[in-house]
């Protein structure tokens, strides 16, 4: 588990300005701080580095000289910085988005826990982040309408489009790549690194299938076993998926303390008795957590004839990654239109080839 979190500004006048930490009794020397800015320094850009400080590793990321921040995570001695990159570069962003008027500092707990998780998530929790970032939805939307494209365009575009913003293109790009999206290759005789669609993300609400086969075995007093059902069918019967919903689905379940409730609930019908046993697993806040599910669509309430409560999900989220395989019909259509050079769409056709081989 991360020791604290900090976030600096360097002050050519004064130095290593220290805007915000979590504790609040987190020390880091100046001798450190003087240490992360100088290895920050080295290049200028956007992104992370690591050292050793004492009995503790630092992974410290730098949003680049446009706002000049620097987000450092201490660790202890035997975690691996590298496993907290992409959580860095995602807090940054969040960073730079309330960096007026000091909002950073009432968010700084959350984010930290936020970042916390990250070598712990699973491949759901992972696609969700993934989702859940603006910039990288914006990106798949434009992979998804051409397939490919340079990444210097990629560059340029992003950065047009978030002027005021923060985009780091390297997280992005490595995000994508780890997680099977795209693929980053040098095509043959134009010397462009160009990016490939490899993968896409598919999100949507679906009916707790494990519940419904049989509520009654997964905790429901027989008498509900009816209600549950026609609440499920009811609101699935006007069901329609949005880009709105899902990010809305998205916020929710990337809270760890709510992802913990549904995965419970993924699994049985519960008792307030039975959600208050996740305290063990840090679910601390559990009247938020069920305003959470509640106001958002998953949870359905019920009571039995002596005023026991159940609570069951009514909607799940379903969210994994698929095959292109719309992409071969823009590969045709680029072809006979002319719009792409031959030795891109070829690439391409052989990268999906290898990618639906190896699935």
């Amino acid at each position: 588990m991360p020791i604290g979190l900090v976030l600096m500004r360097w002050d050519e006048r004064i130095g290593a300005e220290i805007l915000a930490k979590y504790p609040e009794e987190l020390l880091v020397t100046d001798k450190t701080l003087m240490q992360i800015y100088s290895t920050h320094e080295y290049n200028q850009e956007a992104g992370m580095i690591s050292l050793m400080a004492g009995a503790s590793t630092i992974a410290s990321y730098f949003s680049g000289p446009e706002h000049s921040l620097y987000i450092i995570l201490v660790l202890t001695v035997d975690e691996d910085p590298d496993t907290f990159e992409d959580g860095l570069a995602d807090i940054c962003r969040l960073i730079v988005q309330n960096i007026e008027g000091d909002a950073y500092r009432k968010i700084l707990p959350s984010l930290f826990q936020r970042v916390s998780i990250y070598p712990k998530l699973d491949e759901e929790q992972r696609l969700m982040m993934l989702y859940f970032d603006e910039t990288k939805r914006v990106l798949i939307q434009r992979l998804r309408e051409e397939g490919s494209v340079a990444r210097s365009e990629v560059g340029v575009w992003l950065k047009d489009l978030y002027k005021t913003g923060f985009v780091d293109m390297e997280s992005v790009v490595s995000s994508f790549v780890k997680a099977g999206i795209l693929k980053q290759i040098s095509v043959k005789q134009l010397a462009v690194e160009t990016l490939f669609m490899t993968g896409d993300i598919l999100i949507y609400r679906q009916p707790p299938k494990n519940l419904i086969k049989n509520p009654v075995s997964r905790g429901l007093p027989v008498e509900l076993n009816e209600a549950f059902i026609t609440e499920c069918r009811t609101y699935f019967s006007s069901y329609m998926p949005s880009e709105e919903d899902n990010i809305a689905m998205v916020e929710t379940l990337l809270d760890p303390q709510t992802y913990e409730a549904m995965k419970l609930m993924r699994q049985a019908i519960v008792t307030h008795d039975d959600l208050e046993k996740l305290q063990k697993k840090g679910v601390e806040d559990l009247e938020m957590v069920l305003k959470k599910l509640w106001d958002k669509g998953f949870l359905s309430v019920m009571q039995d004839p002596a005023g026991n409560e159940y609570y069951a999900l009514k909607s799940d989220i379903c969210i994994k990654k698929v095959f292109p395989e719309y992409l071969l019909n823009q590969i045709r259509r680029d072809y006979n239109d002319k719009v792409k050079n031959d030795q891109v769409l070829l690439e391409h056709l052989t990268i999906l080839e290898d990618t639906y081989k190896t699935k």
